[in-house]
């Protein structure tokens, strides 16, 4: 049987990042952009993960306190089983980290994840590396295996641990509150505006008025009195100066801290948890090509990285496109991919005219955020509306999205084009 044979060398579409914004590129592409280019079996797209496994990083402040809490075949999935369905040739997958970007020859270097490093051309890419937590419990920072460990290491600590504090005011740091304070203390009767004398003394600290900076105060209250109901004290305007020892929540997740706050008061904690914000994956990148925050400059319209020569693009939370959302990366990707597609297009020598212009994305900036406390409450808001507790639990609360990461994985969610 005649086999196509490539008539030219390999067109490598790298992507960076193997969780939302890296696999549902890859999917996206495979499905609806590559087909449609001259040459087909010229492209190769090449996913570079520093985990071999994928996984529904909204549910850590949960799944952190036993494998009981989430199933955990779909917790986690295996990168290269979701891309089997694809053409052999068309499709690869390097388990490693890019280490240095050299976007002047337009090349990758990367750790592999066995040993030895290679060094990858690249005729598009996607950087889509995410950001790191500042608690090892809280997100995949190097693989699966490490975040396993972490969560090992702490469960270990947390039945006998009598004083936890967290830091941080977002949804991660009031999401662990609560998820700790409900396994713990369990819950205040109906009556009680608080729950006294709790088993486990949990202090939620932010540097804020309130928690939750995005949400509008009311809910933020709301908030505070579910946490409230299951033992957690939040302490606002307080900003963490110091935690001794420099280690704790870090590189040691169990060691009993001192956590001194701006106005002289100290904490004492058996367990602490930094929950501040995110550290965008830009390590291997040239700082000319990062905005002041340390996210990679992308244009907020293209998604292309216009410092970083053609048909370079970034996506996720390591993009300045956007805020770091999981449902602002889903709404990107087809623009994303059409503009992709679009650039490869016109590499290939299609006329302009002929393929439309680019698409354009528009972050949406309505009031949009859903807090789970504990399995049974929540708060938030869509598209600018309050939502009642109970739909925040039916929508992410019940499991955090783990209703939904099965079709994101598999690519069945971009089945169509969109």
């Amino acid at each position: 049987m005649a086999q196509n044979i490539p008539q030219g060398p390999l067109k490598n579409i790298v992507i960076l990042g193997g969780s939302y914004g890296g696999i549902s590129t890859a999917h996206y592409l495979l499905k609806h952009a590559v087909p449609k280019l001259p040459d087909t079996e010229l492209y190769r797209i090449i996913i570079v993960s520093a985990a071999s496994q994928a996984m529904d990083r909204p549910a850590c402040p949960r799944a952190l306190i036993s494998d009981e809490m989430f199933p955990q075949e779909k917790l986690f999935v295996s990168i290269p089983e979701q891309f089997k369905q694809y053409p052999k040739d068309s499709f690869r997958f390097v388990h490693g980290r890019a280490t240095e970007l050299d976007h002047i020859n337009r090349t990758v270097s990367v750790s592999i994840a066995d040993g030895g490093t290679e060094m990858i051309a690249f005729h598009a890419l996607v950087i889509a590396t995410g950001a790191s937590t500042s608690s090892p419990l809280l997100g995949l920072n190097r693989d699966e295996e490490f975040l396993r460990t972490s969560w090992a290491t702490f469960r270990k600590a947390l039945p006998t641990a009598k004083s936890i504090v967290i830091a941080g005011g977002g949804p991660a740091g009031v999401e662990t509150a609560g998820e700790l304070g409900e396994f713990l203390n369990g819950h205040a009767g109906w009556f009680s505006s608080s729950l006294k004398n709790p088993k486990a003394s949990i202090t939620l600290v932010t540097a804020g008025s309130k928690i939750l900076p995005v949400l509008r105060p009311a809910i933020a209250k709301k908030a505070e009195k579910f946490l409230a109901k299951v033992g957690v004290t939040v302490v606002k305007n307080a900003r963490v100066k110091m935690v001794e020892p420099l280690d704790a929540g870090s590189d040691s997740l169990t060691s009993k801290a001192a956590v001194t706050l701006e106005n002289g008061q100290v904490l004492e904690a058996d367990i602490y948890i930094p929950a501040m914000g995110t550290t965008p994956n830009t390590e291997f990148v040239a700082k000319a090509l990062l905005s002041a925050d340390g996210r990679i400059d992308t244009n907020a319209s293209t998604l292309r990285v216009d410092k970083a020569g053609l048909r370079v693009y970034a996506i996720g939370d390591v993009a300045s496109s956007a805020r770091p959302a999981v449902h602002l990366i889903l709404e990107a990707i087809p623009v994303l991919c059409t503009n992709i597609n679009r650039d490869l297009l016109l590499d290939s020598g299609k006329d302009k005219n002929a393929i439309g212009e680019d698409r354009v994305f528009k972050e949406d900036k309505r009031e949009t955020q859903l807090v789970p406390i504990g399995r049974n409450k929540g708060v938030g808001a869509a598209m600018g509306y309050s939502l009642p507790s109970f739909l925040v639990w039916l929508i992410k609360g019940r499991d955090y999205w783990l209703w939904t990461t099965e079709n994101l994985w598999s690519g069945k969610q971009w089945a169509k084009e969109s």
